[in-house]
């Protein structure tokens, strides 16, 4: 049965905005699942991010600036907790699940960078491996069917309940939840090794990107440039 007869760790961020080089982390999530998917641990996190909340992020999650500035962690100590919590769940070999992890993985990246903390790469010295992102699986497995690929838009297309969207931890459990359907109805990926999983999508989340950029270009901005780079996106120089 492979990766689909073990515990999944699953890891979800809800932040300041999109942009993973300047936007923040507000609300995180990390949750053991056991292979029953059961949630068996838990760490959540509220974070003072140090800047003012855009109206739209606190539409979508509901957290305010005033609330995460009563409330919340200093957000050093708290992106130390989280990358030791990310870092020691991989570390351990259980798969990491999380949605459009090239978004949330890489903002963690540069939160730790912004507070002087080891990021996840440096803990495990290489990229965060193995992870399974059940946004790039879909797409890859799925390739021509219409419709919404958000998480939401996953969890009714495998029948999975999601009753508190854009919570950290309720979309963390969901995600995991998702990608343990895709593997039971799609067979080949849910029982391919980790690692052969994990080379997978590095190669199906390129492919994607050069479509959809090839895409915009035609369509709507004859410059756009999609992030081909997967799990994780190179720092800046």
């Amino acid at each position: 049965m492979g990766w689909l007869s073990g515990p999944l760790l699953a890891f979800d961020l809800e932040t300041t905005g999109t942009d993973v080089e300047t936007d923040r982390i507000v609300t995180a999530a990390v949750v053991r699942l056991d292979p029953g998917g059961a949630v068996s641990a838990e760490r959540t996190w509220l974070l003072d991010p140090g800047v003012a909340i855009p109206e739209q992020a606190s539409a979508i999650h509901g957290i305010s600036t005033a609330h995460a500035r009563a409330h919340g962690a200093p957000a050093a100590s708290a992106v130390e907790e989280i990358a030791r919590a990310v870092s020691e769940g991989l570390r351990s070999g259980t798969p990491l699940v999380v949605m459009n992890a090239r978004y949330d993985l890489s903002l963690l990246d540069r939160e730790c960078r912004r507070h002087g903390v080891e990021s996840i790469s440096e803990r495990l010295g290489s990229v965060p491996s193995p992870v399974i992102d059940p946004l790039v699986i879909d797409k890859h497995v799925d390739k021509y069917r219409k419709g919404k690929r958000a998480l939401h838009a996953l969890c009714a297309h495998y029948g999975v309940p999601l009753d508190d969207a854009h919570d950290a931890r309720a979309d963390a459990v969901a995600a995991a939840r998702v990608v343990r359907r895709m593997g039971e109805r799609h067979r080949p990926v849910g029982v391919m090794p980790l690692a052969d999983l994990h080379d997978l999508q590095v190669r199906a989340a390129a492919e994607q990107s050069v479509s959809l950029q090839a895409y915009l270009r035609r369509t709507a901005d004859p410059t756009a440039v999609v992030e081909p780079a997967w799990p994780l996106i190179p720092r800046r120089r």
